[in-house]
């Protein structure tokens, strides 16, 4: 059970770091996120909601228990990296841009796994 947690902290942490550091700059605007914005063509307005989102998916992962929440965090963070990567594909960017995007997918579904795991060996089963 304590490797499975160690494991799941560490996959649980990069992922909260990577997430938390890549929100700052959307809710705070600065100029680079508002050039990637319009680069991929989304509105101005939507940057801090995205921004903000992703820090109560990380705060939500991060937090002990509330298992449904952590479900719908795991979920709103795969949609975020997928539509990053969605919106660099649409708009022609080239794989270097994109490619960096596939760690978000490790790290999420590592965590996610071992969370069921850990849930697992304590005996709990959650369905949704």
């Amino acid at each position: 059970m304590k490797k499975l947690k160690i494991i799941y902290w560490i996959f649980t942490g990069l992922l909260a770091v990577l997430m938390s550091i890549g929100s700052i700059p959307d809710i705070i605007m600065i100029p680079e996120a508002r050039t990637l914005f319009q680069h991929l063509g989304y509105p101005m307005y939507l940057l801090p909601f995205v921004g903000v989102a992703k820090i109560l998916g990380c705060i939500a992962i991060v937090v002990p228990g509330f298992n449904r929440l952590k479900e719908w965090a795991y979920a709103g963070l795969f949609f975020d990296i997928t539509g990053a990567l969605y919106s660099h594909i649409t708009v022609g960017d080239p794989a270097s841009v994109w490619l960096p995007l596939l760690i978000g997918y490790v790290l999420i579904f590592g965590s996610y796994i071992y969370h069921h795991k850990i849930l697992k060996a304590k005996g709990l089963t959650y369905a949704i």
